[in-house]
């Protein structure tokens, strides 16, 4: 019960990562408030939750009003006594729309399309910072994590969503800098490839999409479990050097090495940096990779470079 005490909000936890985070969370001891749009769902997690011993409470928030949010933090503020350590910034709403709209081009969408992809995200991400902030930088303490993907750093599935996740990666760099002095870290999360239940049904099912490809169907076949990111980020919480790593965009795979932490099930997760791995996606040069060492990995200040536009 290394959290024990903890107030903890996770938001967009009916399902997916945000559900396995709630569920590492509350294990882990914390009192995790969990957001959503569907009661049912909601009650489902929190049914997980209880089953498992831990506390939970759903609250029924839509995260492209602004209002919501707003409740969700002043009910922490009463019911907590101003008490808030961690905030997960999880809710999206765009993954059935990308896979609805896979292979067409931003000119052939509805320019409606990035407020799908973008409100229930980035845009809510930000407000839930702004009312998480005021309630940690007046006790002087604190944990933002902001959910976002390698999608940032390079061209993937479409212009709104690479956008919206580079946004997130700056925004989390950013609320750090100015947290930073008040004791509240801030950190973007990119989990790898996760078999979500949306993935379930969008790649990995026999009726999936068949512009989906057999490579990325093997990656998210042998992806990483709901549950991991959360496992992570318990591990992050309770980092006696936390401020060190505020203003960073973290892997789950890094952060696996860095805790010494397997998935749920025992797995070691890809590690998508490695030499190894990378030879594994490179056309008529795969079969070097059985000749690689798996510690050999590419070296982070190499990230950026491979998206420089300069």
């Amino acid at each position: 019960m290394s959290l024990s005490g903890w107030i903890c909000v996770v938001t967009g936890a009916s399902r997916g990562i945000g559900k396995g985070i709630a569920l590492q969370l509350s294990e882990a001891g914390a009192t995790v408030y969990i957001t959503g749009r569907q009661e049912k769902t909601l009650k489902e997690t929190a049914a997980q939750v209880s089953e498992r011993g831990g506390k939970c409470v759903p609250v029924i928030c839509d995260s492209t009003n602004d209002g919501d949010i707003e409740k969700l933090f002043e009910r922490i503020k009463t019911e907590e006594s101003g008490r808030l350590d961690l905030l997960v910034n999880n809710a999206y709403a765009g993954v059935q729309a990308i896979f609805e709209n896979h292979g067409k081009k931003f000119w052939e969408t509805d320019p409606s399309f990035w407020d799908t992809i973008n409100n229930t995200g980035l845009r809510s991400h930000y407000i839930a910072s702004v009312y998480a902030s005021r309630l940690m930088v007046a006790r002087g303490q604190g944990l933002i994590v902001t959910i976002s993907s390698m999608g940032g750093l390079r061209y993937l599935f479409n212009v709104p969503y690479g956008v919206g996740k580079a946004a997130c990666d700056r925004m989390a760099v950013d609320m750090a800098l100015e947290l930073r002095s008040r004791g509240v870290a801030s950190v973007s999360l990119w989990p790898g490839p996760v078999k979500t239940e949306q993935i379930t049904q969008f790649v990995l099912s026999d009726d999936a999409p068949r512009e989906v490809d057999s490579k990325t169907k093997e990656l998210f076949a042998h992806g990483e479990s709901t549950e991991f990111s959360g496992l992570c980020i318990v591990n992050l919480a309770q980092d006696k050097n936390l401020m060190s790593l505020s203003g960073k965009i973290l892997m789950t795979c890094d952060l696996a090495r860095r805790y010494g932490i397997r998935d749920v099930d025992g797995r070691c997760v890809d590690d998508f940096t490695s030499l190894k791995f990378l030879l594994t996606q490179v056309p008529y040069v795969s079969w070097l990779s059985s000749f690689v060492p798996s510690f050999i990995r590419l070296p982070r200040f190499l990230l950026p470079l491979t998206s420089n536009h300069f």
